[in-house]
């Protein structure tokens, strides 16, 4: 089995369309999948419950098929930081329960399967507590996704320490160009290349309709460490 911790170096850098590609490749390959969106932010009450789109996006890549509050099961209106988005609701977050939903989806045994975190690698769930810390009890390896704009490589590579620094392996990290203007691209990524100690599972352009099967394209489900 494969399971992985989704991160990104911010907010809205495609982690979930960077993990649902990845989940379509496996599928691809032949294998099992499951995902999780532990916790999420931005939703819309839909058939009698909150639903987010990329807990969504992730669920339609899921084989065999999950029930939506196994894949995702906090969801908060608002699309506001969960902590904050937690406390106006006055709803407790904490890493052993959000643990513990997780564990329940990976331990039916998918042969590939992903994690995906709120924003980037630090963002709180409370005052004590952030989202890197529900990585670390997972220990799972972990996949950075890297947004390619201006001010990405100090992003990545502080990321990178972070990860590294709280004591988990990084899988991978994908290029994924969501400035299409960005100056030197090219340069920035053979930047990062030359500095990331660890693969880059795929470069993925601009696209102006990012499916997963349109990002798995430009995707390497190998590259990735384990591999599977």
């Amino acid at each position: 089995m494969a399971h992985y911790f989704v991160t990104g170096t911010d907010t809205d850098v495609g982690k979930t369309c960077v993990a649902a590609a990845l989940l379509s490749l496996a599928r691809q390959a032949g294998l099992t999948t499951a995902a999780v969106k532990p916790v999420a932010a931005g939703c819309q009450f839909v058939t009698g419950r909150w639903v987010n789109d990329d807990a969504l996006c992730l669920q339609a890549q899921c084989w065999p098929p999950l029930e939506y509050a196994a894949v995702n099961p906090v969801a908060f209106e608002a699309p506001i930081a969960p902590h904050i988005a937690a406390a106006e609701q006055g709803v407790s977050l904490s890493v052993t329960a959000l643990a513990q939903a997780s564990r329940a989806v990976l331990a039916q045994g998918a042969d590939f399967a992903v994690v995906e975190g709120a924003g980037g690698w630090r963002v709180p769930l409370s005052d004590t507590e952030t989202l890197a810390e529900l990585a670390q009890v997972l220990a799972l390896p972990v996949i950075l996704v890297v947004g390619m704009r201006l001010g990405c490589i100090n992003h990545a590579l502080l990321s990178v320490e972070a990860i590294r620094r709280d004591g988990l392996h990084l899988a991978g990290w994908v290029a994924n160009v969501v400035d299409p203007d960005t100056a030197r691209l090219d340069a920035n990524i053979d930047t990062l290349q030359r500095q990331i100690a660890a693969p880059c599972v795929g470069v993925v352009p601009y696209l102006t309709e990012p499916s997963p099967a349109a990002l798995s394209a430009y995707l390497r489900l190998e590259s990735l460490e384990p591999r599977v």
